[in-house]
């Protein structure tokens, strides 16, 4: 938990960083400044445009949405912060198009990263792409494909690997400090309201309907499902596991060096706002075995916002000589008895159950993605195929959902064994519109 100092401190901490980044911006001439386009400006586009205007000599000049109305609104109150105005586009395709653009990021709904993200890499631009990667493994394969044939650099918005205290506790774990590490627990919770019943309309003329599909097949307009609420409808979304699950499934498997399980099961999967259109879970469990000797848990609760160990969202490390929690803001060791023996909290703090998501994390984690397009760093913090392993972790957790069984995985290739399993691992397209790598 955060006392008022600390958030104090980690407020004027943000706010060095971006005066520092500014300051320099101005020095610097305009040789190696790179220019940024966000594509998807509602909700956590907002944090993108926050972090990349943060960093020393990069430059926001575009908005890409397919809503007329968000684009105007965010691109006012992004020049009333003392920004240059950005360009705006309806259509990303005019956008990649041209040359006017180094480094693309997305922020759109689920359907459209995969899509998006390999159009910016054939068309010549690095990427920073929200998690999940796609709605189905398939898309991921594709986009490692894409990466590795273009050659252009891809982030994934697991913006936890870039936070300086959780690289600390994996140097830790890493070097003993909690013996042998053979449990992770992690946990989500938040009390999201019913979604209601929605009508079919005509979509409000400030939204491009067609546009907004982009890759799925086309359907009637819902009242009840723009901006939002997409995340609950399979044909666009990939529920809370991958909208949430995803950050502490990624950050457990990374301080315990884990890829693919050989198990995953579900357990008390359940719609507690029963009678609205939400098509999947808002609660449940998950566990990922890794052999007889190692597991991952998730406990998502999206209805009740009770939390664990003072907070939202997190990870515990069970190991043979101690214990750790560690969240977005910092981490506490433990020792066998349950007592804390030491504590690192952020000078700078995250959001960690919000929807925009926005914190200090977002400027490092997009600054490591400038730092390697300028060969400054040599590896990002959240490649394509890190990225994959842990989006695929998630898929196959709504694979168990959905076939209603527990699955059997190849730990080489993360594929469930089955043939109703299998089918889930891509999706259609609207015809002309398919994602290939």
């Amino acid at each position: 938990m955060l006392d008022r100092r600390t958030m104090l401190t980690g407020a004027g901490a943000a706010l060095g960083v971006a005066m520092s980044a500014r300051s320099y911006a101005q020095i610097k001439g305009a040789n190696d400044r790179l220019r940024v386009a966000v594509v998807g400006v509602n909700s956590r586009g907002m944090a993108h445009m926050s972090a990349f205007s943060k960093l020393p000599n990069v430059e926001i000049t575009h908005f890409v949405d397919v809503d007329s109305q968000i684009l105007a609104k965010r691109a006012a109150e992004f020049t009333a912060k003392g920004h240059p105005a950005p360009k705006t586009v309806g259509d990303y395709r005019r956008l990649l198009d041209s040359k006017a653009v180094d480094i693309v990021t997305i922020a759109t709904p689920d359907h459209w990263h995969a899509k998006l993200t390999i159009d910016a890499m054939n068309s010549g631009h690095h990427v920073y792409c929200e998690k999940p990667i796609g709605i189905a493994p398939a898309e991921g394969e594709a986009m490692i494909a894409a990466q590795k044939r273009t050659g252009r650099q891809l982030q994934v918005g697991n913006q936890q690997r870039s936070s300086p205290e959780t690289q600390q506790l994996r140097a830790l774990v890493q070097a003993g400090e909690l013996g042998d590490v053979y449990e992770a627990q992690t946990w989500y919770a938040n009390n999201r309201k019913s979604i209601g019943t929605g009508q079919t309309v005509a979509p409000p003329a400030h939204l491009n309907w067609d546009l907004w599909q982009g890759p799925r097949p086309r359907g009637p307009y819902r009242s009840n499902l723009v901006p939002y609420n997409w995340h609950w409808f399979w044909k666009y979304g990939t529920g809370e596991l991958c909208n949430n699950a995803m950050h502490e499934l990624d950050v457990a498997r990374w301080l315990m060096g884990l890829a693919y399980p050989t198990r995953v099961a579900v357990q008390g999967a359940k719609r507690f706002h029963a009678g609205d259109d939400w098509e999947m879970y808002d609660s449940l469990a998950l566990e990922l075995a890794y052999g007889k000797d190692r597991m991952i848990r998730w406990n998502g609760q999206s209805c009740n916002a009770m939390l664990t160990y003072g907070r939202g969202r997190g990870v515990l490390l069970l190991g043979t000589k101690g214990s750790a929690v560690v969240d977005r803001n910092g981490f506490e060791l433990y020792d066998l008895a349950g007592k804390s023996i030491r504590q690192v909290m952020a000078k700078a703090t995250s959001e960690t159950t919000g929807t925009v998501g926005e914190g200090v994390l977002d400027v490092y984690h997009a600054g490591n993605l400038v730092d390697v397009i300028r060969g400054r760093a040599s590896a990002l913090a959240s490649p394509i195929a890190e990225g994959h392993i842990s989006t695929t972790l998630c898929h196959l957790g709504n694979i168990a959902y959905r076939t209603d069984s527990a699955l059997t995985i190849d730990p080489s290739t993360g594929k469930p064994n089955g043939a109703e399993a299998m089918k889930l691992w891509s999706v259609a397209y609207e015809p002309g519109w398919e994602v290939k790598g």
